[in-house]
């Protein structure tokens, strides 16, 4: 069996498991209840918001694509929006292929140099999230028990700091030096047929190309304030859901479920972060004290608002440029498989 595959249904198992294992502890007549009391007007916004964090992450998407010239905002918000998409419905996070793809295809870019931008993106992401860690470990008063929760957040976040850091340090040679990395890129690839390494290394060559920002100080500006915001407006529906169900806690208390949520989809599980996201939203409420029904109903909200009005538009913006799902996901695995 592939690895691939073994991923695949290891990270199903583990999202079922996790499901029964929280659903066990839910009345679900009182459940109904919980949810019926949610104000609707707040989860309006909430979805609103959502999609504002990812017109932001198209934006500081076109300032990591800048040293390539340009590029309209109706290209890479469509883009952005189907490759999120197909992050909740593919496994294996084949999304970000896709998003890579979308854009290369319809802009006639290279895909290897497309995707390099997406590992840069990714970076700064995860750069926001250890900062948002730090700010959330200094400033948010968890409730009495929960110092161990915080001792693991606080070492996870450091484990996830120092990848972050030897990530970058890795592109950062890559970088400086371009030609010594592929010579040691082709030493690797000798055991390989050479049919394959001879489809890998221009790859490689044009994935290095990629991996560049502009030289431009408001560029780099604009990407550090775009990430700010990106993760303010991802946050912020969380806590205009808890509003919707009267319930009032410190905005740093939303951040700290984020910071559960963004450690929660790093784990392998099945499409759509099932079972995972659910436990990470279910853990971080539960430690304020709120009863496990309720626990539970805000976060199938928090997860069907991030889950629901992507997939609808992504499937708008497919019939718009004439894609289907059978093709993107050939596509996007094509794409992985060259990287």
């Amino acid at each position: 069996m592939k690895r691939a595959s073994v991923m695949f249904w290891g990270g199903v198992g583990l999202s079922l498991l996790l499901l029964v294992l929280l659903l066990r502890k839910i009345d679900f007549a009182a459940l109904g209840v919980a949810l019926k009391r949610l104000d609707l007007r707040y989860l309006v916004v909430a979805i609103v918001l959502t999609f504002l964090s990812y017109w932001l992450r198209a934006i500081r998407w076109r300032y990591l694509l800048m040293h390539t010239r340009p590029l309209p905002l109706s290209s890479l918000y469509p883009a952005t929006i189907i490759g999120y998409m197909s992050n909740n419905i593919f496994p294996a996070r084949l999304g970000e292929f896709v998003r890579a793809w979308v854009l290369a295809e319809r802009e006639h870019l290279p895909v290897p140099s497309v995707f390099a931008s997406l590992v840069i993106d990714r970076l700064f992401d995860g750069l926001s999230v250890m900062v948002m860690l730090a700010g959330v470990l200094l400033t948010l008063q968890l409730p009495p028990g929960m110092t161990h929760a915080a001792t693991l957040l606080r070492t996870g976040g450091i484990t996830a700091l120092f990848f972050y850091l030897a990530v970058m340090a890795v592109l950062l040679l890559f970088k400086l030096y371009p030609r010594q990395t592929l010579k040691v890129f082709e030493q690797l690839l000798r055991p390989l047929p050479a049919s394959v390494a001879a489809c890998l290394i221009p790859w490689a060559g044009s994935f290095l190309e990629g991996v560049q920002l502009s030289r431009h100080g408001r560029h780099h500006l604009a990407v550090l304030v775009s990430s700010l915001l990106v993760w303010v407006s991802a946050t912020l529906p969380i806590h205009l859901i808890l509003l919707g169900f009267d319930i009032h806690l410190p905005l740093t208390a939303s951040f700290f479920i984020m910071v559960l949520l963004v450690f929660a989809v790093m784990v392998p599980a099945a499409p759509g972060y099932i079972g995972t996201y659910h436990l990470a939203c279910y853990t971080g409420l539960a430690a304020f004290g709120l009863p496990d029904t309720q626990a539970v109903s805000i976060a199938l909200v928090v997860h069907a608002v991030g889950f629901f009005p992507v997939i609808l538009a992504g499937f708008y913006y497919l019939w718009s440029q004439g894609l289907s799902l059978r093709h993107l996901r050939e596509r996007a695995v094509q794409t992985g498989s060259a990287s």
